[in-house]
Formats: structure tokens, sequence, C-alpha cells
């Protein structure tokens, strides 16, 4: 297993982490099971929205003889009432709720706060204005959560959320369907069952968020990477061609920011499934063949730092150089963190000498020459 670091928490998570949403399906002795298999394979990221009491009761057995070993991601709003879930910001209920997350996980304190599900940009002012930020700020100085985090599908709230420093890290919906739609405050929006064939490419508003997480370091852990399992089929892909685990995984992974892509398992199978990635080709892992050549939908013109372009024959890291200069690019001076990664690279763009072997290879048909022209003179070395 790989590990990353998640942004400025510093924490180093596994790239393939551990979503409770499906372990309802499961009986305490089968989530023992899974959350141990888990452990066995290095996943040490856990994250639980679920509010549902068993899930709770079933994961603070589980973790019960090794919870240093897990980085948990808690939610804070996710209520249970009446014996239904409910997205809540009433403290009263609030408070409820996470107190018995951390009862029922039998745990002191969670690594990631996440203020829940938080879609709308009115929803975001009213906890960062509100009662809601203040209860959670005190949390991590009482040392119940040790990083403040935000859960949301919308690119606009993180954006802001970022911008005005309210969270350390986001959990955030990336795949290759998502990526390409505008933003919206109704997560129902991204699972219609018919898209604009207009659409391509990576929204910028996305793009944006991707870049800004790099820059100011907010680490993403990824929800939704398989888009709820519609990307394993052709008929009810967008793109009209089946996508695999591995592929998924792998386009979320590769996006600025990402730091691990967190996993709904219900079965042993399934883990296996995805921690297939840590041992997978390249081949398995290439997802940019197939979306260049999708009947639905393009990804054309733009670089996705899959990397196809490689070897160069000067040794420059053609997806890195671009993956740099769009960082460079979304501020008016170019931030200093970004240049000394620029400086640091063994082989910079200067060093082109424009065989356009990247080119052919490039499956979304990239002017590499000219991206590395812009960013020489970018960066001015």
């Amino acid at each position: 297993m790989n590990y990353r670091r998640l942004g400025k928490t510093n924490l180093m998570v596994s790239e393939i982490g551990l979503g409770a949403e499906w372990l309802e399906r499961c009986n305490e002795e089968e989530c023992i099971e899974l959350v141990k298999y888990c452990e066995e394979k290095g996943i040490n990221i856990l994250d639980c929205w679920m509010s549902e009491p068993n899930v709770r009761s079933n994961l603070g057995k589980a973790i019960k003889n090794n919870r240093n070993h897990w980085i948990i991601q808690g939610h804070i709003g996710s209520t249970w009432q009446n014996n239904q879930y409910v997205r809540s910001r009433d403290l009263s209920e609030v408070k409820k709720a996470f107190a018995d997350f951390l009862s029922r996980l039998n745990i002191d304190y969670v690594d990631l706060g996440m203020i829940h599900y938080v879609d709308e940009e009115k929803d975001l002012d009213n906890i960062i204005h509100g009662p809601f930020l203040k209860y959670v700020k005190e949390l991590k100085e009482q040392g119940k959560i040790k990083h403040i985090g935000m859960s949301t599908h919308n690119p606009l709230v993180a954006i802001k959320a970022i911008e005005e420093g309210t969270v350390e890290m986001i959990m955030f919906s990336i795949n290759p369907l998502f990526d390409f739609l505008p933003p919206t405050e109704d997560v129902d929006d991204y699972f219609k069952d018919d898209f604009d064939e207009s659409l391509s490419g990576i929204n910028p508003i996305r793009k944006k968020l991707y870049q800004l997480c790099e820059e100011r370091d907010v680490g993403i852990t990824v929800m939704k990477g398989f888009a709820g399992g519609r990307l394993f089929n052709s008929e009810t892909s967008a793109f009209k061609v089946a996508l695999t685990p591995v592929q998924c995984l792998h386009y979320a992974l590769t996006r600025p920011g990402v730091s691990s892509v967190l996993v709904g398992f219900s079965n042993i199978d399934e883990v296996n499934q995805s921690i297939h990635y840590e041992n997978a080709t390249q081949e398995e892992k290439d997802y940019a063949s197939i979306l260049a050549n999708t009947p639905s939908h393009a990804y054309q013109g733009e670089c996705t730092y899959c990397g196809h372009c490689a070897p160069c024959p000067k040794k420059i890291d053609i997806a890195m150089v671009n993956k740099l200069y769009d960082l460079a690019t979304i501020e008016k001076v170019v931030p200093s963190s970004v240049l000394n990664h620029y400086q640091i690279l063994n082989s910079h763009a200067s060093n082109c000498i424009e065989c356009g072997g990247c080119m052919k290879r490039c499956p979304f048909h990239v002017n590499v020459i000219e991206r590395m022209k812009k960013a020489n003179r970018l960066f001015k070395l």
C-alpha cells in the first residue's frame, strides 16, 4: 500500500481508504472481519458518516484493539432521528450524535472532524458565521477532533471554504463523469440518466478547486469515486463504455490535491478489487485511452496528467510540468511554492527539443510542445 500526505494535516493516509457506507449490509462478525482485512492490507483511513447505530457499534468492536492504526474521518452534522439519518445543523441533535459517535466507536477523538455535507453556499455561510463552526472549533480545542474538514459535492462551496480558511482538508466527489458537470446544489443532478452531449473536458470550476487545494496544501479525500458503480457498466456510463475500479481509482488519484479514495466496501472481494490498484500495470490503470475514444463526451486538448506522454528523451516529467504550469497560472504572480517545485525538477521545459514523441502518444491531442514553451516563458529558467 502506498501512502500520501493529507495536505497541511501532515497525516499519511493510504491511497485506498475504507468508507463505512455499505457496512450496514454486514452483520457484526462480517464487519469485524472486513475491517481487520483492510488493516492487514495497509488501509489506514476510515470514513464514517453513517449515523446508523449498528454500523457505529460494529466499527467500534472492529477497531477496539488497534485504534492507533486508523486515521478516522468522523462527521459532525450526521444525526440519527426517529430511526433514520438526518443531516442537521441543530446543535442539540448534532452534539448528541457526535457524542454517540465517540461512544459507539469507543474512542476519545477523531483525526478528521468533518463538517457534514455542505452543498449550499447559504448553508456554508450559516455554518461559518453561526454557532456551528464555533462548536467544531471547541471540539478541536478540547482535543476531540485533531483537524477540521468538510464534505461537499459542490466545488463552489469547497472553494469558498478553502479561501476563507475554514477547513484544513475536504472530502469531495471525484470521478470522470462528475468532473464534466457544472457546480450544483443538488447532488441528484450528478446521477441523471442523460447529460448534454456538448459537455467536454474537466469543468473549469472543478479544475480550479483541485489546483487551489494543491496550492493551499488542502488535502482531498475522495468520495463517489465510482459514481455509485455506474461507470462499471457501458449501459449506465455516460461515456457509453465501461471503466474498471482500477481505472476510476487512478483517475481520482491523478487529480491535484488528492490523497486518498474512500471506497465503500461490503465484502472482502470488493476490497481486493480496489487494492489491486497498488500492483496494477500501467495498462490496467490507463483511463486516458478509454476516455479519449468514448462515443459520448470528450476529453480533448486538455492535460489530465495521465502520463501517456512519457518517456521524454530529455527526461522531462511532462505531466508534472503541465501540472505546475496550471497551478501557476491561477494566480497573477507565480506562487513561490510552485516555482520551487518546478526549480527542483531534474529536467525543465527549456530542455524540450520539440521531437513530438509526446504529442504522438497523448490520447487527448494536447499541444505539448506549445505547453513547454509557455511553461518555459512563465518559469523563466
